[in-house]
């Protein structure tokens, strides 16, 4: 089985991070998102992959490399636009072949993993077989009406009124069934060509399209509210390990990991925490469910429920709470006052907060 993943959006739900960075490198739990990925991929047997990459291609081929680190060959197959996911599968036709394959959208996150229902695919090897989650509000997904057998009975796109609260969470195991399918269809009002018509097409025709309930974890990782939300799930997975420095007037409480090179002085870190390697933590109190990057500089700082990404430098400033804060970013304070606050900080900024 190959995969396709899914790379090239423009991420606007998450600027100014997607100004600097494409949204699938945002780390989760110090770890970008493709790479959470990967891994899932890795484990369901894939060694042959394909990324649609746009405008951030240079960095996620500059990151991922050719995929041995991974275990696979990554192939980068760029899209000049967004276009629709079924446009995506035309672009990848020559690397798929006639295999099976996976297709995977590069913002979501499944920290459980697909394998069994990898397995069910391969037992069964329907036409296509989606991987639905319950939804409260299904108008901004794909929705599927199943029958009690698991069979896809019917498919509508963002619908105003929908059938179901079974909507597609952006992980599909396909046939070369699609194939046909997708040189069927023609663009949507909005102009895409949409994944969801192709496999529309394929019940209209007859064959078999079954649906497979995802009951772990799932989220898109398309806003900040998101990307917290799932450090904070992943965190709570942590492991403790101390694998850099911390000195004897620091304070290490519950699930904590100090990567190599990283040093904790005179500091308390209550987790799940994770301090990334070169990082320097001194006179400062960092709460649960925080992921701090590599080379960050923390000092005399509070925070909790927050990301500071690689580079990041916070001094002087208490109760940050439920904060993004980007790559090399300063964020410092010369007469810190009580309070919270709430920052979502783009890479290479500096902001001054108001004692």
């Amino acid at each position: 089985m190959k995969a396709l993943v899914l790379s090239g959006g423009k991420g606007t739900r998450l600027r100014p991070f997607s100004y600097s960075m494409p949204k699938q490198l945002i780390p989760i739990a110090n770890k970008p998102v493709l790479e959470h990925i990967l891994g899932n991929l890795r484990a369901v047997g894939v060694e042959e992959t394909a990324i649609i990459v746009g405008d951030w291609g240079p960095e996620i081929r500059a990151l991922l490399g050719d995929g041995s680190r991974y275990g696979m060959r990554i192939t980068y197959l760029p899209q000049d636009e967004p276009r629709g996911l079924a446009h995506c599968v035309t672009l990848a036709r020559d690397f798929l072949g006639d295999d099976d394959f996976v297709m995977y959208l590069g913002d979501n996150m499944l920290p459980q993993g697909v394998s069994h229902i990898a397995e069910e695919f391969r037992e069964r090897r329907p036409a296509a077989q989606v991987v639905v989650h319950k939804v409260p509000d299904p108008r901004a997904f794909g929705v599927a009406e199943v029958d009690a057998d698991g069979r896809v009975t019917h498919l509508v796109e963002k619908p105003q009124r929908p059938v179901s609260d079974l909507a597609l969470i952006g992980v599909y195991f396909f046939t070369p069934a699609i194939h046909d399918a997708v040189a069927a269809i023609r663009p949507s009002a909005r102009g895409e060509l949409e994944i969801t018509d192709a496999i529309a097409l394929l019940v209209a025709q007859g064959e078999e399209v079954k649906a497979s309930e995802y009951d772990g974890y799932w989220r898109d990782t398309g806003r900040v509210e998101d990307v917290l939300e799932c450090n904070r799930e992943l965190l709570d997975t942590l492991v403790p390990r101390v694998a850099g420095e911390v000195d004897a007037a620091s304070e290490l409480v519950g699930q904590v990991v100090v990567e190599p090179g990283a040093r904790v002085v005179r500091s308390r870190i209550h987790g799940p925490v994770v301090v990334g390697a070169g990082t320097v933590v001194e006179d400062s109190w960092v709460g649960p469910h925080t992921a701090i990057g590599r080379d960050c500089v923390l000092s005399d700082a509070r925070l909790d429920y927050s990301i500071a990404l690689d580079g990041a430098t916070v001094r002087h400033v208490h109760g940050i709470h439920g904060s993004l804060i980007g790559r090399a970013a300063v964020v410092r304070c010369d007469d810190t006052g009580p309070g919270r606050h709430r920052l979502v900080v783009g890479d290479h900024t500096t902001v001054e907060v108001a004692a």
